[in-house]
């Protein structure tokens, strides 16, 4: 079968895009791969699905695959493109646009300059919800990895955007073992599901550098969730403000965490909004 398809980045985070309101096949986790692949399919980080509504109260259901064919909960970066893509093709007039991932409900936002505002919802400390193994709730853990035959000791936060996060803390990030520490802690026993691994570098109180390896595709050149969890985790040390510039290897997001009280702590429920560019790159058919 032809399958039509678009190719779109959210600062080099790359996607490509499958519309299924207006035609209706199913892709299995082995075509799912071919796409991916950057030298036998189309080549992207994320496969993006735009499928029906499984629910009344939104407009679209927003899936995510990974390059390993497998489902993930969210994407940040591709819900700024899933919403270019259904504003662009006439799929709906609204905004903001209401969409279903598997596992919550997001509001995309586009404004007059074609940038887009997602609303990610709150970030969650608990470790059942990540998840991750252990006793109690804490900003900070440590775990002991092997790499390359030797063990390290690494700290770092731990929560969920909808999709797992831990986030080290780092002085360079230039100098930081993104790879390795990445590939060991995100396969780490203590996640069960896989984790995220963001490197966080604080510039100023309203200003990051940012690296993320993420699970199930390895270092990307931006990551939207990462991001929002890298700042959640800021404030929560008491090193950044409300409205932070996120610099990854793919230009820059601005995250907005407002804070309902100054203790508020992990329990802060308001919710992250994201803001950033998207880019279409080209559309085509491939046959599977």
């Amino acid at each position: 079968m032809k399958i039509p398809f678009t190719k779109m980045h959210g600062l080099g985070n790359d996607f490509v895009v499958i519309d299924r309101v207006n035609n209706s096949f199913n892709l299995s986790a082995e075509q799912i791969r071919y796409l991916s692949d950057r030298h036998f399919g189309i080549g992207c980080d994320q496969v993006l699905l735009i499928d029906p509504p499984s629910d009344p109260a939104v407009e679209f259901d927003y899936r995510i695959f990974n390059i390993d064919g497998e489902e993930v909960e969210h994407c940040g970066n591709g819900a700024r493109c899933f919403a270019s893509y259904v504003h662009d093709k006439g799929l709906t007039r609204s905004n903001p646009i209401l969409v279903k991932t598997v596992n919550r409900i997001l509001e995309l936002a586009i404004d007059e300059q074609g940038e887009v505002s997602v609303d990610m919802g709150p970030p969650d400390f608990s470790p059942a919800m990540i998840p991750f193994k252990s006793e109690s709730r804490e900003l900070q853990y440590s775990r002991q990895l092997e790499i390359n035959g030797e063990s390290l000791t690494v700290s770092f936060s731990a929560l969920t955007m909808g999709n797992p996060h831990a986030v080290l803390l780092v002085e360079d990030l230039d100098k930081s073992a993104v790879k390795d520490i990445g590939r060991a802690l995100g396969s780490h026993p203590d996640f069960p599901a896989g984790v995220n691994v963001g490197f966080m570098q604080i510039l100023a109180e309203d200003e990051i550098a940012l690296r993320v390896f993420e699970r199930g595709s390895g270092e990307t050149l931006a990551c939207g969730t990462g991001a929002c969890a890298a700042v959640a985790t800021g404030c929560l040390l008491g090193r950044l403000g409300d409205t932070v510039k996120v610099h990854l290897p793919g230009g820059q997001l601005k995250i907005h965490w407002p804070r309902q009280q100054q203790d508020d702590g992990p329990d802060n429920q308001a919710s992250i909004i994201m803001t950033g560019p998207t880019t279409t790159v080209y559309e085509g058919t491939i046959e599977l």
